[in-house]
């Protein structure tokens, strides 16, 4: 698969500011990656069903018991093909005990792998079993033969293209999880200024509740202060109108008793 020259700028010097950025503020830009990734992967998906689709309308069809041999054929090959190539990885990095240990275990694959074959031969005609039967690998799309040898087979599982393939699904596989943390986190940050907005907001109509209660009961308690004083002038003025009636009525019998008095005395002089 050849998708051309990458059109992003490859710069150490732009990564190191970017790793240096993305520590004082989450600039995001893992989502853009997996999007770029998810749309590599699935062409690479696309091209591997199509792959099956040809070889299911051109290869001879074979019965399920016979495709379950070859398949197990096609398991033990890709097995045996990524034992060897690790075991050359190992040898290339110097450690030699290793490789033995995987060069020993892929023998025994390998003795597995001679058991299906024999087992697929003896299921189909000597004619068919003649036939190269292909299978598209999952990773790479790339067409495996039931017959390859070892050494092909550890070309293509030790090869650049299955192994790019391998690490881009694994990145992408981590940056899911990635945007999904980073996604929930960002989720619950939301959520939390919400919450201390929703908050603010019901402290802050709870205040203008109470300065509205507090406005109120100054009002009220006006009212009554100036009720009661009301009610306190209306009492000293009905005082005042008694104590004025009190006083007039005491003048008037003072000067009815002294009218009286005096009258008395101009009788007593004409006699």
């Amino acid at each position: 698969m050849d998708l051309g020259e990458c059109t992003k700028i490859h710069d150490l010097a732009l990564r190191a500011d970017y790793e240096i950025a993305s520590k004082e503020r989450d600039l995001f830009f893992e989502l853009d990656a997996m999007d770029h990734l998810e749309s590599f992967i699935a062409e690479c998906d696309r091209r591997t069903e199509l792959a099956k689709k040809r070889l299911a309308e051109t290869q001879e069809e074979i019965s399920a018991e016979v495709s379950a041999k070859a398949e197990k054929v096609h398991e033990l090959n890709e097995e045996i093909g990524k034992l060897l190539a690790k075991a050359e990885q190992l040898g290339a990095e110097g450690n030699v005990d290793e490789a033995q240990k995987i060069l020993m275990e892929m023998e025994k694959v390998k003795g597995r792998k001679r058991e299906a074959e024999e087992e697929y031969r003896n299921s189909m005609p000597a004619s068919s079993f003649q036939q190269q039967k292909l299978r598209v690998c999952e990773v790479c799309s790339a067409y495996l033969g039931l017959h390859d040898n070892d050494r092909r087979l550890a070309d293509h599982f030790g090869g650049k293209l299955h192994l790019g393939f391998i690490l881009i699904r694994e990145k992408l596989e981590m940056l899911r999880r990635t945007v999904a943390e980073k996604q929930e986190k960002r989720n619950q940050d939301r959520l939390r200024r919400r919450e201390e907005r929703e908050r603010d907001d019901r402290l802050g109509r709870r205040s203008k509740s109470k300065s509205r209660d507090r406005r109120r009961s100054r009002s009220k308690e006006r009212r009554r202060r100036r009720s009661r004083s009301s009610s306190r002038d209306r009492r000293r003025s009905r005082s005042r109108s008694r104590d004025r009636h009190r006083r007039h009525r005491s003048r008037s019998g003072s000067r009815n008793r002294s009218h009286h008095r005096s009258s008395r005395d101009r009788g007593s002089k004409h006699k």
